[in-house]
């Protein structure tokens, strides 16, 4: 399991949320999104990364550490 922060450039509201795996989802300054959670592996997080992707979002940060 990794527990995951990613951060972007662009709003999505926390109704998106489940569409990401459950993640939480905070706002940070006028034009900003943090998404923050846990993940089961490195393929769910790339999922979300091309979730992302799909979306026009642009990244800002992601980061993981291992959670047991």
């Amino acid at each position: 399991m990794l527990r995951i922060e990613i951060r972007i450039k662009g709003r999505i509201t926390a109704r998106w949320s489940e569409w990401f795996g459950g993640l939480t989802i905070d706002h940070s300054g006028p034009d900003g999104t943090i998404l923050r959670g846990v993940v089961a592996d490195q393929a769910a997080l790339y999922g979300i990364l091309a979730r992302l992707r799909d979306l026009g979002l642009p990244l800002i940060s992601v980061s993981s550490e291992d959670v047991e």
